[in-house]
């Protein structure tokens, strides 16, 4: 039985006249895409056509997922908006702030001893407001929310980036900050730009040693990081009905790398398996009744070129294995040519570490094919090179691949078997000999590879793999081996080639779980009492942030200017910061840190205009704060890549800067500066980037005459005296210069005029 079958029949009931209405209205077939977006409208039932890439719409998404170290700010956030209640269902999922290090019954009980506070917290939120609770130990928010929650054709927002995983179910799947989230739950309408579409037709069939992340490794290689933004992605074609539902999850979950929107699969025989599997058969007979609104028109996928905005097409019965990395999720190697590659860059090939699991690669299906290659390794002797360690995405797949004898496989070559979380994934991996800074490299099943995000080791050279490939290479500690034509040598010293992967798609013996790790809610939370001590440096109530003056800012200090990449993951540390997580000051502390400065080439680096002198960047942007001087942050393309955590923009908001001036944004990050009430602009002209100095005061012109679709005009004042007038645009609407004005748009929600 599924969690809240009446809402998704409710969905059901109004998507025939909407989408019939919907087509009504733009006068051809629709994607699936389309046809989801028209029926979650707020207003209802279609009125209008809406433009790809320039109206702002306002949804109403089906339900909201948080996952621990997100879900504290949002709840904190909502806690302030006054509420009673959260008006559609929701959930809180306990998986970043368990550290990976011993094996999973040692670290769960030293997560919920050192994050009780955080834990009890977020328990007795849930429980007041009406929220449902998975507790530490019960999964991954991404694939607990695939078992339980997502159906075709709904619209959730979760306070994750990968979000984007139920997608694998055919939902449109979005991760937001957790402003966004604290709208949707206060019954408030949630404001997206309609998105452009991108269509991937696959062809043909998986076979061999390739699977489904090489789909997702190959179209990152081609879109790049920021090659999806503003857009989803809608895969479809006989690929696609041959994949199995949680493969179709992990190309979705990695369509964060190419900063989609969200990417999405149209119903299929696969996701009737996998609902019937993880006991949601009601699901399935309510879908079935209206299967056709649930994919795309059938003229859509006959002539994808008419109706998408880009096409990409992908044979999968050519595709080989890729190998994407270091460093960067989009750089993509297919392997027979990763011996080359290496060779050429000098990429460490002796692997250290092969890891499996995380929200895009742990389940059944992934971990019973990683299993096979074990086995055949253990069946001819071959000792493994490298380390190994794997995460189950949820207590229901750990339970069931130790009944199915899957993790004793793993533990005949000493795998360490971690918690069912995110662990090294999210840099939550206390890595013995991180901290010499040694240069090595590791390989994993992960989504995310930026310096220093799995073990706080610049010099860890980390690849992107399928968990098949991650066990054949880890298992020959050699990045170079090519298991499709390479050997490996036992014990014995004899040749052996390893036979590609195999695996039941689903459990044969069907799923299985004693205890899976949720909490509901009272039914009357009124009487829940939720403490949060004073004295805490987890915890901290939120004050409301200041409203605009009504004036031009002047006489603001640039606090840094960002060379090259500069992430959520540069901007507001994961790893031994998650514990500050719902502690806005103290988190505050890792502001920036990990950027490179431009004008010196080192990180946490700025130089202090008040004092001449060179200072960690939260120390001097305290300063600036403390003498009552504004600051504006430079940074280069797509800032903000990566998780969708808004203490990226809470941080600077926090410690007083006014302003972001980029190249591009990334999609999410940008609308959370504009949440907390900051300044998200981008040069109108991206050589002006170059013309921003180290000592350089900068004064608004015409903040006073901010208007939707007018550019801003900023002086950029050098120590010499000497200026550059520098245009700079942006994306605000009126209602988003109305978050500016009052200061933020929680002020807003909390004085009731949102």
């Amino acid at each position: 039985m599924a969690f809240d079958i009446e809402m998704i029949e409710k969905v059901y009931a109004n998507m025939a006249t909407r989408v019939d209405k919907a087509r009504e209205l733009v006068g051809r077939p629709l994607t699936l895409t389309e046809k989801i977006l028209y029926t979650h409208l707020w207003s209802g039932t279609p009125t209008g056509v809406y433009k790809r890439g320039a109206d702002y719409v306002d949804f109403a998404p089906d339900r909201v997922a948080c996952q621990d170290a997100t879900a504290q700010m949002a709840l904190l956030q909502f806690m302030h908006a006054g509420k009673n209640k959260v008006a559609v269902p929701t959930t809180v999922h306990c998986d970043h702030l368990i550290q990976a290090k011993v094996g999973a019954k040692t670290d769960l009980a030293v997560a919920n001893s050192q994050s009780k506070e955080v834990f009890d917290f977020l328990s007795s939120v849930s429980d007041k407001y009406g929220i449902g609770f998975w507790k530490p130990g019960a999964g991954i928010i991404h694939q607990v929310v695939l078992e339980n929650y997502a159906f075709p054709g709904g619209m959730m927002i979760g306070t994750d980036s990968h979000t984007v995983n139920a997608g694998g179910l055919g939902m449109l799947a979005i991760g937001v900050g957790g402003a966004d989230a604290v709208d949707v739950m206060s019954g408030m309408a949630w404001e997206l730009k309609f998105p452009k579409l991108i269509g991937v037709k696959l062809t043909g069939k998986l076979n061999g040693w390739t699977a489904p992340k090489d789909v997702i490794l190959k179209v990152a290689d081609i879109l790049t990081v920021k090659g999806g933004t503003g857009a989803v992605v809608e895969y479809f074609g006989e690929g696609a009905l041959n994949m199995s539902c949680t493969g179709k999850g992990t190309i979705c979950n990695m369509g964060a790398e190419i900063g989609a929107t969200t990417s999405t699969f149209g119903y299929d025989d696969s996701m009737r398996r996998y609902l019937a599997a993880t006991d949601r058969q009601d699901v399935v007979d309510a879908a079935d009744k209206v299967a056709s609104y649930l994919t795309a028109d059938p003229e859509v996928y006959a002539n994808p070129e008419q109706y998408f905005d880009q096409l990409i097409e992908i044979n999968l019965s050519e595709l080989e294995p890729h190998i994407n990395g270091p460093f960067t999720p989009d750089r993509g190697t297919p392997v027979s040519k990763m011996k080359a590659e290496a060779a050429a860059n000098g990429w460490p090939l002796k692997i250290e570490w092969g890891l499996i699991g995380s929200c895009t690669n742990s389940s059944y299906e992934d971990m019973a094919r990683a299993a096979s290659i074990v086995e055949q390794a253990v069946a001819h002797g071959i000792t493994p090179k490298a380390e190994f360690g794997i995460n189950p995405g949820s207590e229901q797949v750990r339970y069931t691949i130790e009944r199915d004898g899957i993790i004793a496989t793993f533990e005949k070559m000493g795998t360490k078997v971690f918690t069912n979380a995110c662990g090294p994934c999210i840099g939550q991996w206390d890595r013995a000999g991180a901290d010499k800074g040694e240069k090595n490299t590791i390989v994993h099943s992960f989504n995310r590879n930026f310096s220093k995000r799995a073990d706080g080791n610049p010099n860890t050279h980390a690849f992107v793999t399928s968990p098949e490939m991650v066990a054949a290479l880890a298992i020959s500690g050699d990045l170079s081996f090519n298991p499709l034509t390479d050997t490996l040598l036992n014990d014995n010293g004899e040749a052996v080639k390893l036979n590609p992967p195999t695996g039941d798609e689903l459990p044969s013996k069907g799923f299985d779980v004693e205890d899976a790790g949720f909490q509901a809610p009272s039914e009357d939370g009124s009487g829940v009492q939720v403490v949060v001590s004073p004295t805490s440096d987890r915890l901290q109530l939120l004050a409301p942030f200041s409203p605009w003056n009504g004036q031009n800012i002047t006489g603001a200090k640039l606090l840094i200017k960002a060379f090259g990449k500069c992430t959520t993951d540069h901007i507001s540390m994961a790893g031994p910061w998650l514990r500050f997580r719902g502690h806005l000051d103290n988190i505050s502390n890792n502001m920036l840190i990990g950027a490179e400065n431009a004008f010196n080439q080192k990180a946490n680096s700025v130089k202090n205009q008040l004092t001449g002198e060179y200072a960690e960047v939260p120390a001097v942007q305290r300063a600036y704060k403390a003498a009552g001087v504004p600051a504006i942050v430079v940074g280069d393309h797509n800032y903000g890549e990566g998780s969708s955590r808004e203490h990226a923009a809470m941080e600077p908001r926090f410690l007083g800067v006014s302003a972001v001036l980029v190249k591009s944004f990334a999609r999410i990050h940008e609308t959370n500066l504009k949440k907390q009430g900051m300044l998200a602009l981008t040069f109108a002209n991206e050589a002006d980037y170059d013309k921003i100095k180290e000592d350089d005061t900068i004064n608004f012109a015409d903040l006073t005459e901010f208007a939707p679709g007018k550019p801003l005009t900023l002086e950029f004042v050098h120590a010499d005296g000497s200026k550059d007038i520098i245009l700079a645009n942006h994306t605000y609407n009126a209602g988003q210069i109305g978050w500016f004005v009052a200061g933020s748009a929680l002020n807003l929600i909390a004085a009731g005029k949102a």
